[in-house]
């Protein structure tokens, strides 16, 4: 073995130092997505990642740092740009140049990072996000729904020890009115990449429960860490969520997709207080509106019933001495014509009476025996037909002088 030809690894190393610095002596603007970032001791330390556009397979992957004399300057530039920190999943155009380091390896040196291009790439996810929405039919499904007119049981979903919270439940209980609020926290990650699936989970457990409306609210926080409110799955659950959500999680100039997707956003967990107290005070407003109204209606018509009352109590003794004098001509006029009514009633009755007097004379049988007819009786009745009566059968003839008894021998 030809030992003159050895060298050692930190020799190697240095040759391919100097080998990269020759052939890549240029910065370079490279597209890629973060798979990892985090920062430790004033530097910022990241994977890249490219990865096929059909598969989402990776198909490349490098490590990048950003050291801090550079990053202090980097950081804040591109959060105040983008309104996003850097995380795992977004896309970045870097300025980067190669460095090998004999004891540490390759990695690309981060010099600068370009927010627009991150921008257009967040506009654009945004932008597929809110069409998707709009293509399931869910965007504005909870601007459809009404704040119950009694909007007073409220679940919120908040950090438990934000400054925000508190000052929602102070602003609601110390309201000038008077109003009751039942108000119950539903702890959740209100920023970064836990977001989401917190918001989520707090939602699952409010579905059933018997409140009015949501409230999520973020009390303060940067601008930087709004990135877990515009995910596809958030916007989802809460559009088709069957109760009103306020949301009151930005600042004024930042609205995120929550925001958009939700019954009504504001600007902050006070004005998200202040907008169910004015609920309740437009109810009460209404409400004694529809009081004073009844009452007004209620007074008019006893005005008029006792207008009316008036009128009539006035009319009475009037109407009394028309009527007395209306009677009193009736009753005198009866009693003149009552004798002559009375004489025509017993003239038509003497002549009934005379009618019907003769008609029994007419069915008086003693006539007809006086006439030569007779009347065969049998037990008492008249004999109608002689087959009706057996043999021995006692029979009485009666005629106009006499009665004759007789026994049937034959028919």
């Amino acid at each position: 073995m030809n030992t003159e030809r050895h060298i050692t690894l930190f020799e190697l190393n240095r040759l391919v130092r100097e080998a990269i610095e020759d052939a890549l002596p240029m910065e370079y603007w490279v597209e890629a997505e973060l798979s990892e970032c985090r920062e430790s001791r004033g530097h910022c330390y990241m994977e890249l990642i490219q990865k096929d556009e059909q598969t989402a397979t990776p198909i490349a992957k490098a490590s990048a740092k950003c050291w801090a004399n550079k990053w202090l300057t980097i950081r804040p530039y591109f959060e105040r740009t983008t309104g996003q920190q850097l995380h795992a999943g977004m896309k970045v155009l870097l300025q980067v140049y190669p460095q090998f380091h004999e004891a540490y390896g390759f990695s690309w040196i981060v010099t600068d990072i370009d927010p627009t291009y991150t921008l257009g790439d967040m506009a654009r996810k945004r932008q597929e996000i809110i069409q998707k929405l709009k293509a399931e039919g869910v965007f504005d499904l909870q601007k459809e729904l009404q704040l119950p007119v009694f909007c007073q049981r409220i679940a919120v979903i908040s950090s438990q020890t934000a400054a925000g919270y508190g000052d929602f439940c102070n602003q609601l209980a110390d309201n000038p009115y008077g109003f009751k609020f039942e108000t119950q926290l539903f702890p959740a990650i209100m920023q970064g990449e836990g977001v989401e699936q917190s918001i989520i989970s707090a939602l699952e457990q409010i579905y059933d429960m018997p409140f009015d409306c949501v409230v999520i609210i973020r009390g303060g926080g940067a601008t930087s860490d709004m990135s877990g409110f515009d995910t596809l799955a958030l916007a989802e659950n809460v559009a088709n969520f069957p109760i009103p959500i306020i949301t009151g999680i930005g600042h004024e100039r930042d609205e995120s997709i929550l925001d958009m997707i939700s019954h009504t956003r504001v600007k902050t967990p006070t004005a998200a207080a202040a907008l169910l107290i004015d609920h309740l005070k437009g109810v009460l407003e209404t409400i004694e509106g529809a009081q004073s109204m009844i009452t007004h209606y209620v007074q008019q018509k006893f005005s008029i019933a006792n207008s009316q009352l008036s009128i009539i109590s006035e009319a009475i003794p009037r109407l009394f001495s028309i009527v007395k004098t209306r009677q009193e001509a009736k009753i005198d006029a009866l009693y003149t014509r009552l004798p002559m009514l009375i004489e025509r009633r017993f003239t038509s009755e003497r002549h009934r009476l005379q009618l019907m007097d003769e008609k029994l004379k007419a069915l008086d049988p003693t006539l007809l025996l006086a006439r030569g007819y007779s009347i065969t009786m049998h037990n008492g009745r008249a004999v109608k037909d002689a087959s009706q009566l057996p043999p021995g059968a006692e029979i009485e003839t009666r005629l106009a002088k006499g009665t004759i008894h007789s026994v049937i021998k034959s028919v």
